[in-house]
């Protein structure tokens, strides 16, 4: 039987866009269907900025999920340092995470490089006034 995976939204604006929680449950939910992953509720991260305590609480259930799958890849903490340790934690307990918005799933050091290419391109733009 499968663990399932934990939908993980936001509650708070991320990229300057403030999406409904309901509206991100649904995208996770269909996500999650699409590709035959079992649903399990969404941990729903506080609104103020910069916390990430409901993020950890899901990576601390690494063990008992087969996956995260997030709103979007852009809800992870900005910080490199703290992007990439949730990558090592997620990728050492053999699970997956996914950003439903994107259509992407990260199961391997390969697939983080290549989230970390789209943070690039965030800022870039972010940076040239077209990311917002």
């Amino acid at each position: 039987m499968t663990k399932g995976c934990r939908g993980y939204i936001f509650s708070r604006p991320f990229l300057g866009e403030r999406v409904p929680q309901h509206v991100q449950n649904l995208v996770i939910r269909d996500y999650c269907a699409r590709k035959g992953l079992a649903y399990r509720l969404s941990a729903t991260e506080y609104a103020m900025e910069g916390c990430w305590m409901m993020l950890q609480g899901v990576l601390e259930e690494l063990p008992r999920l087969d996956g995260i799958v997030l709103y979007s890849l852009f809800q992870l903490p900005e910080q490199d340092a703290a992007r990439l340790a949730v990558y090592q934690r997620v990728l050492a307990a053999g699970a997956s995470l996914h950003g439903a918005v994107e259509d992407f799933a990260l199961g391997s050091e390969d697939d983080a490089r290549r989230v970390e290419d789209l943070w690039l391109v965030r800022r870039f733009l972010a940076r040239s006034g077209q990311g917002e």
